[in-house]
């Protein structure tokens, strides 16, 4: 009783193993829905070498065009993890159709917890025409859908990726989701990922249909809030770009059609 007495007044907070376990417990015992009391917990403080290693992060919307959207939309899921999941590889591969359009994107990514309790990733999708329907997204390894945001007026759609299990401190999961458009496609003229934290290796690959190939392509990069960086590429049905120890910032490709 002593306890939940310091968890009530704020003297402590349930962090190690066994505590979560026991919220856990506490929520049947309270019949609330899973994960109601361990979704107001926050992440666990700073301690040790984790309160000397943490840098400044911008804010979630920080690269966004329509930063209050995108804070509205997170709002509705949890993203509170995600500063203690280091994210050490993406590899996204976006298929763009003979029409021109943009089909489907595929993201494999490696994330590593840095704290015990991780059980979620959660994916922010924008399209620039906020008059196209918003892609269907589908979890294929690692993970089941959790809350989904939909905002078609601002081209936004938000979802929590839930792994199997919530991660020990040191351990690693890899998904895999697949977002799905669905006609009218949205035309296909560029494509980035933003980076609020840091990644240690981001792949990249566009493609295209062998018939209709792009007239020019362009990767380009922006760490944080410096000068785009942009480099021209050669044209061709498969097209790729690999950034190592990248962000915060943004990274993609852009290009242009006959």
């Amino acid at each position: 009783m002593a306890t939940l007495s310091y968890w009530q007044s704020g003297r402590s907070r349930p962090e190690r193993r066994d505590s979560l376990t026991a919220v856990a417990l506490l929520e049947e015992v309270l019949e609330v829905p899973v994960g109601t009391l361990s979704a107001s917990l926050g992440p666990p403080r700073p301690r040790g070498r984790w309160l000397s290693t943490v840098p400044d992060r911008p804010d979630v919307a920080a690269y966004w065009p329509r930063p209050g959207a995108v804070e509205a939309a997170v709002r509705e899921v949890d993203i509170h993890w995600d500063e203690r999941l280091t994210r050490i590889s993406q590899h996204d591969r976006v298929f763009i159709g003979a029409d021109r359009g943009e089909r489907s994107y595929h993201s494999r990514q490696v994330l590593r917890a840095e704290a015990d309790g991780p059980d979620r990733w959660v994916v922010i999708m924008h399209l620039d025409e906020h008059d196209r329907p918003l892609p269907d997204i589908w979890p294929l390894r690692h993970c089941s859908l959790g809350r989904t945001v939909r905002r078609p007026e601002d081209g936004l759609l938000v979802a929590e990726l839930l792994f199997d299990r919530p991660l020990r401190k040191g351990e690693t999961v890899i998904t895999e989701h697949e977002l799905v458009n669905v006609a009218p496609y949205p035309p296909a003229t560029n494509y980035e990922r933003k980076f609020r934290l840091p990644v240690r290796e981001f792949v990249l690959e566009l493609c295209f249909d062998p018939d209709v190939l792009p007239a020019t392509c362009t990767a380009f990069s922006q760490l944080d809030d410096g000068a785009e960086q942009t480099r021209v590429v050669d044209v061709a049905p498969e097209v790729h770009d690999v950034v190592l120890n990248f962000g915060p910032g943004r990274h993609g490709f852009r290009w242009t059609w006959v």
